[in-house]
Parts: structure tokens; sequence; C-alpha cells
């Protein structure tokens, strides 16, 4: 099973920014599209942002609309999360997951198949 590999988390004060990367552990693998969740403690995992691999068709949260930027490296087959005006409320276990062909928007974490193991982001008030 193809696992996906998270960077970037850490520590930033409430107006920070922050950049989160993903990128498959098979170089060969190919998601028809790759997003981003996340869970903070005692909640359900909720959809953040994703992106189609053909045509870059973005979806995003209401919550981080206009704050977060989805986008993607096709030569490197990664996919990156830019968080900016980051609020405590941001505050979350960061997951990247991809899949090989959904109907999108597709915000249910439950019928994505590939996930990466989790960063962590914390936003300092």
């Amino acid at each position: 099973q193809v696992q996906l590999v998270e960077s970037g988390g850490g520590l930033v004060q409430t107006g920070g920014s922050l950049s989160l990367s993903c990128a498959p552990s098979a170089r060969t693998f190919r998601a028809n599209i790759m997003g981003w969740f996340r869970q903070a403690p005692g909640k359900e995992r909720e959809f953040v942002a994703h992106i189609t691999w053909t045509g870059s068709s973005t979806y995003y949260a209401d919550s981080v609309k206009g704050r977060f930027t989805i986008s993607k490296d096709n030569a490197k087959n990664m996919v990156y999360l830019q968080m900016s005006s980051l609020k405590p409320e941001d505050t979350a276990v960061y997951y990247c997951a991809a899949d090989l062909g959904l109907p999108v928007p597709v915000i249910d974490a439950r019928r994505w198949n590939y996930w990466g193991q989790g960063t962590q982001v914390t936003v300092s008030s």
C-alpha cells in the first residue's frame, strides 16, 4: 500500500504562515486527486482542500478559503498546502490524502483511500 509522507508542520503564532508538503512513498504512484484534511483533539477529521491532478481544479473548506492555498508540482509528484493568517482554531494534525478516481468535490474522508501519518500544526495565541 502506498503511503503519503507529509512534512512542514510546526509551531507558529497567530497570524503567521506555514507550508506543508506531501509526496507518495512510491515515485510511480499517480493520483487523480490529492488533498488535505485535519483533525483536532476530540474532533472528527475534517476536509481542508483538494486539487485534481489534471486540470488543477481546487476546492476549499469555507473555514480556510482565502487563507490557505493548495498547489502541486507534477514533475516532483508533490502537493503543497500554503497556510497564512493562521488562527488558534487551525491547530490540528494535518493529513495528506490521495485517491485514484473520485468525483469532485469530495469532502468525506471515508471516501479517500490513501493517507499520510499526519503532521502537527500548532498555532499559539
